[in-house]
């Protein structure tokens, strides 16, 4: 047996199989480790499928007439490689967890869960028992850290606390990182589905992978909510909410976390970019749109209404007019400089929200231009006032959010 056993750790070391302290494990960059994982659950499967499985037929052979002595055989053949492997797979399951690692702890428990079945019937009796043992105690051990990577993965993702908002309001880099591993999670379904089941709580009921990635957005967006307060634009503040959630909407209705999720999520999350865009309007316009109301210009008496300047049948004054004027384009200015610079990467949702825009700014702009306008045309250099047409206005309009700073 000393010999079939040495015969097998050496097929196992051709294979690559090698031998690691957990220390040496627990030391690895995790570039080299993520490909000794892979290297690891090929060679599980040729040791148990092929390997072990030829040497139990070889023993079964060999000692026909004794169970017990076939059993002990092939225990003590197989006793070092298989403890090898095993070593391996628990110097991962207790190294030190973060979220990259969930999917690699996912793929090792799931081919520990395949060849769970094979590897009870292959090391059968009392003389393997501990192996059985120990390959079970592997099993529990991956998905209790799969687990707790999880838990760890939602609470890292509420309290991330990179500071590097963007002056522009784009997507953070935490929600499409987020995005793309919840992505990542639905490759996993099944798996995960058995992970939950493992993990019951007292009342019956599991962490269903719905609740468990509504756990995960909630997160997410407490976490923007708190990011978006950097903000001292409260304008911008809007443009970044409404950017993030309409990415995460976007990116949840592509995937298969839309059953998940289910429509009410979906309506309620796009209601909520709705909502950013709005109050953006209301709080980045209202100022310029109060320059056109006539408001304060057409009140009947009062002093310096028609004087040496002159008035209109309105009673405006000509100079309340060109002050009005000459603070829209002012105001105009900054904004679209300031704006330009702003970014909403996605194509149609930028668009919609230019048209949001130039629907209450170019009526007002027309209407207060053709009511006011004539007051000024005689006086003296009129263009220094009425500085833009409404359709020179609309083409501002379509320079707004793509992330680079323009002058008028």
């Amino acid at each position: 047996s000393e010999a079939r056993a040495s015969a097998l750790e050496s097929s196992l070391k051709n294979l690559g199989v090698e031998k690691l302290s957990k220390d040496e494990v627990q030391k690895m960059p995790w570039e080299i480790l993520e490909s000794k994982i892979g290297n690891w659950i090929h060679f599980m499967r040729i040791a148990v499928k092929l390997l072990f499985a030829g040497e139990r037929q070889l023993c079964d052979q060999v000692f026909e007439c004794s169970q017990s002595l076939r059993d002990k055989c092939f225990s003590a053949i197989t006793k070092n490689s298989l403890a090898t492997l095993l070593s391996f797979g628990e110097a991962i399951a207790m190294s030190k967890r973060s979220p990259e690692k969930l999917f690699v702890l996912l793929d090792m428990y799931e081919i520990m869960c395949e060849l769970q079945t094979e590897i009870d019937t292959i090391f059968v009796g009392e003389p393997c028992s501990q192996m059985r043992d120990s390959a079970l105690s592997l099993t529990k051990c991956l998905a209790q850290t799969a687990q707790k990577t999880f838990s760890d993965f939602e609470e890292a993702v509420e309290k991330d606390a990179t500071k590097n908002i963007h002056t522009d309001g784009t997507v953070h880099p935490l929600t499409s990182y987020v995005i793309n591993y919840v992505k990542f999670l639905f490759d996993y379904q099944s798996t995960l589905k058995q992970l939950f089941q493992e993990f019951k709580r007292e009342d019956g009921s599991g962490s269903e992978l719905a609740s468990v990635t509504m756990s995960i957005m909630q997160a997410l967006q407490n976490n923007l909510d708190a990011k978006a307060k950097q903000y001292k634009d409260p304008a911008l503040m809007h443009i970044f909410l409404m950017n993030n959630i309409h990415y995460i909407v976007k990116s949840v209705r592509r995937s298969e976390a839309k059953d998940l999720l289910g429509d009410d999520w979906i309506q309620r999350h796009r209601r909520i970019v709705q909502q950013n865009a709005n109050q953006y309007r209301r709080v980045a316009w209202s100022k310029v749109l109060q320059c056109l109301s006539g408001q304060g210009l057409t009140s009947s008496g009062g002093s310096g209404q028609v004087g040496s300047e002159g008035g209109n049948s309105s009673g405006a004054s000509r100079t309340a007019v060109k002050e009005r004027f000459r603070s829209f384009n002012m105001q105009f200015e900054e904004i679209y400089q300031k704006q330009c610079g702003w970014s909403v990467p996605d194509s149609e949702l930028r668009e919609s929200l230019r048209l949001a825009v130039a629907e209450i700014l170019l009526p007002a702009y027309r209407s207060f231009q053709k009511r006011f306008g004539p007051l000024i045309e005689n006086s003296k250099a009129p263009g220094k006032y009425v500085k833009h047409t409404p359709e020179q206005l609309e083409l501002f309009l379509g320079n707004l959010f793509e992330g680079k700073q323009e002058r008028p």
